[in-house]
């Protein structure tokens, strides 16, 4: 299947200090790339893949699994590890999750960990019946596009593949297992109006990491998707300001009549 346009994978070769971008179960780059180029534009390297099955048709997300989409960031950050002084990982929904893995199992690896609006179980009553049911029924209607913003669309599928369903739901429960292995300083931004992932599973993941140094935002004029909604300024500024506290010097203010390419929607 051709890709779909403004599904593309985005990568900026900056400073010493990098940032691994994760996007979202279903969805694809388009939907952090303003995130992506804001933080290109203050001199860090970046780096934003896009996850198998994603961007495409969903049935080319239907024979793709979590071990897919996780190898996909994973193999990324040990790129960018090999030419980078330090790394950050962040994501968005699922990919908060993503980037909450590679956390715990890279360790000193990564140095922080920014999560929007992260998800940490598979919700709703057909859940317990996805092992059954994804064999009977081939997808269900999409989640994308939860965003309060007027005419702003995320470029994401109009349904929801039950076998990677399933698959995102063992994922779920893996990485919650390991959350307490993660140590590194969090940054997590949160709507409070969500209509994909409740609050329940930022509280969730919260509850279960290790890590002392934790800051909580509350992104009150968004959606699930706050990266292209009303706070993602917001979210850029934030992310930027966190990363720029733990590694000194690493953000640089933008060029002359570059914010607003970089920071835009």
């Amino acid at each position: 299947m051709p890709l779909l346009t403004g599904a593309e994978p985005f990568r900026h070769e900056g400073g010493e200090t990098a940032v691994l971008l994760c996007h979202g179960f279903t969805g694809s780059p388009q939907s952090l790339r303003p995130w992506a180029e804001h933080l290109a534009g203050h001199g860090l390297t970046v780096s934003l893949p896009l996850l198998p099955g994603h961007g495409t048709h969903w049935k080319d997300l239907r024979v793709t699994g979590w071990q897919d989409w996780y190898a996909e960031v994973d193999r990324e950050l040990r790129l960018l590890r090999d030419r980078s002084a330090r790394v950050f990982v962040a994501g968005l929904s699922m990919g908060g999750a993503l980037a909450l893995r590679l956390a715990a199992l890279h360790g000193d690896a990564v140095s922080g960990v920014v999560v929007v609006n992260p998800a940490n179980k598979v919700h709703g009553v057909a859940a317990h019946a996805l092992p059954v049911l994804r064999h009977l029924v081939p997808a269900t209607k999409g989640i994308a596009s939860d965003i309060a913003k007027p005419s702003t669309t995320e470029l994401g599928y109009d349904r929801v593949p039950l076998h990677a369903a399933h698959s995102l739901r063992n994922f779920f429960r893996l990485v919650d297992g390991e959350l307490p292995r993660v140590t590194q300083p969090l940054l997590l931004l949160r709507s409070p109006q969500d209509h994909v992932v409740p609050p329940a599973d930022s509280a969730r993941i919260l509850g279960r990491v290790s890590s002392v140094d934790v800051t909580e935002i509350l992104l009150e004029q968004s959606y699930h998707v706050a990266t292209l909604d009303h706070d993602a300024e917001r979210i850029f500024r934030e992310s930027s300001a966190f990363i720029g506290r733990l590694a000194p010097g690493a953000v640089k203010e933008p060029a002359l009549g570059e914010e607003g390419t970089t920071a835009g929607g």
